[in-house]
C-alpha cells in the first residue's frame, strides 16, 4: 500500500504543479492531497515536499486557514475521482484491490469536502503563500507629488483626494524613507515580533520623479531589516518604460507590487472625478506591468456620485479580464479639504452614500462576480474622524470583514460564484 500512496502522491503533485500555471486546476487541494498521500507512503518524500519553496507555501497557507475554496473542492474531488476510476477500471485486476481503491476514493473525497469552505481569496493568505509568514505593510511618505496637481496632467488633483486621510502618524515626509520604515516596524513589532514587512509607498504618485531618485528611495526602504519587499502606489498614466524595466529587474531579487489607482471603469466617471486619464490607460498600464513580471494591484471606489447598482456590477467582469493579482475596494468617503466635500455641501442629494448593510450587500454581489483567483486586499477605508465628513460608520476593518463573511455564509455564496470567463 505504501507504493500505491507514493504513486498517487506523485500524480496529485504533478497535477497541482500544473495548476499553479493553469487556473482551471485546483492547486491547493491537489498539493494537500499529495502531502497527505506522501505522509502515509513516505515520510521522507513528505518532508521534501514541505521544503519546496512554492509548494510548501501553499501547504502552509492551508495549515494557517484550514479552508479550501468551494470551486477548488469540487474540482479536486472530480479529478481525484477520475484518477481512481482509471485505476479501478484499467489497472486493478483483483476484486479486493478495486474495493480498496474505491474505499480510498471515498475516504479522500470525504476528507477534502470536510474542510471549511474559503469564502473569498483573502490577502493575508496570499501573503502567507508568498512569504510563509505574517506580513504587514508599512506606509511611507517619500515626498512625492502628483502630475494631476502640478499641471503636468491637470490641476487640483482628483476631486475626492486628501492624502492626509490615509497617512499613518509615523509617516512624516521630513524624515528619511528608512526612518519612516523603522518607525512603522517598531509600531507593529511590539505586538508581532516575528512579522515581516512590505514598505508601502502610498502617498501621492510614487512613480513620479527622476529615475535615480526613485531607485534610491525604493532601495533605501528595502535596506531596512525585516523588509521583504515594496508596494508602490501610483497612477496608471505614470509608469514610463524605463522605470518599469528597472522594477522588472528588481522583482527578480525581491517582492515588488505596483498598485494602480483605477477608481472606476467608466470614462465619464473618470472625467467627473478629474482623474486626467481614461480607462484605456488603465488597461495598458496593468498589461505592461504584468507582462514585465511585476505583480499588479488595483484600487476601486464604490459609490462615486453618479454610480448606480448596474454600473457598479459591470465592473467585476471588466476588472477580472485584467491581469490583476490583488484588488482593493472601498466605499466613497467625503473627506474635508477636497473638491468633493464642497460638491457634497452644495448638493448632498446628488450623493447616494452607503449605509453599512447596503454596502455589505454590494460587496457580496461584487465579489460573487470577480475572478476566483483575484486576491481581495480590503473592502473598506477608514479615514481619521477629524477629516471625515460622511459616512461615519464607526466600524473597524475587521468588524466589517466579519459582516461580509457572515453575509456570504448566510447566502451560501462565495467569490466567483457568478463569474464567467
Amino acid at each position: 500500500m505504501r507504493i500505491l500512496f507514493v504513486v498517487l502522491g506523485y500524480m496529485a503533485l504533478a497535477l497541482g504543479l500544473v495548476g499553479i500555471a493553469v487556473p482551471l486546476l485546483p492547486t491547493t487541494p491537489l498539493l494537500l492531497l499529495s502531502s497527505c498521500l506522501f505522509l502515509k507512503g513516505s515520510p521522507r518524500l513528505h518532508a521534501r515536499l514541505l521544503a519546496m519553496p512554492r509548494v510548501g507555501a501553499y501547504i502552509r497557507q492551508f495549515e494557517a486557514t484550514r479552508a479550501i475554496p468551494l470551486r477548488a473542492k469540487v474540482l479536486a474531488v472530480v479529478m481525484m475521482s477520475a484518477s481512481f476510476v482509471f485505476l479501478i477500471v484499467c489497472v486493478a485486476e483483483s476484486w479486493w484491490l478495486r474495493l480498496v481503491l474505491a474505499l480510498a476514493a471515498v475516504a479522500v473525497g470525504w476528507h477534502i469536502l470536510s474542510y471549511k469552505t474559503a469564502l473569498y481569496n483573502d490577502y493575508s493568505s496570499y501573503m502567507r503563500r508568498v512569504f510563509g509568514c505574517k506580513v504587514q505593510k508599512v506606509s511611507v511618505d517619500a515626498s512625492f507629488t502628483c502630475p494631476n496637481r502640478d499641471g503636468t496632467v491637470g490641476w487640483g488633483g482628483c476631486t475626492y483626494c486628501n492624502n492626509a486621510s490615509f497617512s499613518p502618524s509615523y509617516c512624516r515626509r521630513e524624515r528619511s524613507v528608512a526612518c519612516q520604515v523603522r518607525d512603522g516596524v517598531a509600531f507593529f513589532a511590539r505586538k508581532y515580533p516575528q512579522m515581516k514587512y512590505l514598505a508601502y509607498f502610498q502617498s501621492y504618485t510614487s512613480t513620479y520623479g527622476r529615475l535615480d531618485d526613485l531607485m534610491r528611495k525604493y532601495e533605501e526602504a528595502l535596506s531596512v531589516d525585516g523588509v521583504v519587499g515594496i508596494v508602490i502606489g501610483t497612477r496608471p498614466d505614470c509608469m514610463p518604460d524605463v522605470l518599469l524595466s528597472y522594477l522588472s529587474r528588481l522583482s527578480r531579487q525581491t517582492y515588488v507590487m505596483v498598485e494602480y489607482g483605477i477608481e472606476s471603469t467608466d470614462d465619464a466617471m473618470l472625467r467627473h472625478i478629474n482623474r486626467g486619464h481614461d480607462f484605456a490607460v488603465v488597461r495598458d498600464a496593468v498589461a505592461r506591468t504584468a507582462g514585465a513580471g511585476v505583480a499588479v494591484g488595483g484600487h476601486i471606489i464604490l459609490g462615486l456620485p453618479g454610480d448606480t447598482a448596474e454600473s457598479i456590477m459591470r465592473q467585476p467582469a471588466i476588472l477580472s479580464g485584467l491581469p490583476l493579482t490583488t484588488l482593493k475596494l472601498h466605499q466613497l468617503q467625503i473627506i474635508r479639504g477636497t473638491r468633493m466635500a464642497a460638491e457634497y455641501a452644495a448638493a448632498p442629494g446628488r450623493f447616494a452614500l452607503f449605509d453599512v448593510d447596503d454596502y455589505v450587500d454590494v460587496v457580496v454581489a461584487y465579489i460573487e462576480r470577480l475572478r476566483p483567483s483575484m486576491v481581495l486586499d480590503r473592502f473598506v477605508s477608514q479615514s481619521p474622524r477629524e477629516l471625515l465628513v460622511a459616512p461615519d460608520w464607526g466600524l473597524k476593518n475587521y468588524e466589517f470583514v466579519e459582516k461580509v463573511k457572515k453575509r456570504l455564509e448566510a447566502q451560501q455564496t462565495y467569490q466567483g460564484r457568478l463569474y464567467r470567463d
